[in-house]
């Protein structure tokens, strides 16, 4: 029988590749495709886009609010290690989304140049750093998950 804390880590785990893949539709279709647009349809996609975001926040929270529960609620059999590198790539991803890709979203709303704007270009350029995080944070979950299922055997 699968246990409290291995459940809450399995569920943990699900939110974190949920989240990736929206990173991952950012990074490798959205911003990248707001540059076909001209700057009406810009205007418009990006207002559009910009009311969505806060469906993503609320796992977005609960994703960081669930990687700090982990460092004291854990199964057993958690590598110390993995407790520490998750919560290590959760809070560089908020901090750089609070500092840089999220504030850049939203200064393309009142910048008038739309999918020729210079803010376009820095998240195109960087947002791979966001990915990469999130990317890590969920493959880190997914070896704990592995070494604690094994654990149960």
């Amino acid at each position: 029988m699968t246990d409290a804390k291995t459940i809450f880590l399995l569920a943990n785990l699900a939110l974190a590749f949920g989240i990736a893949g929206f990173v991952w539709a950012h990074q490798v279709e959205i911003f990248r495709s707001w540059r076909l647009m001209d700057a009406k349809s810009f205007r418009a996609v990006h207002a559009a886009h910009w009311q969505m975001l806060p469906i993503w926040v609320v796992p977005i929270g609960f994703g960081l609010a669930g990687s700090i529960a982990l460092t004291w609620y854990h199964p057993a059999a958690t590598p110390a290690w993995a407790i520490w590198a998750s919560l290590l790539c959760q809070v560089l991803t908020q901090m750089l989304t609070l500092s840089s890709w999220g504030r850049w979203q939203a200064q393309l709303r009142t910048d008038n140049r739309g999918p020729d704007s210079p803010v376009l270009d820095k998240l195109i350029r960087t947002h791979w750093l966001r990915a990469f995080l999130v990317s890590a944070y969920a493959a880190i979950l997914f070896v704990w998950t592995m070494a604690v299922l094994r654990s149960h055997t």
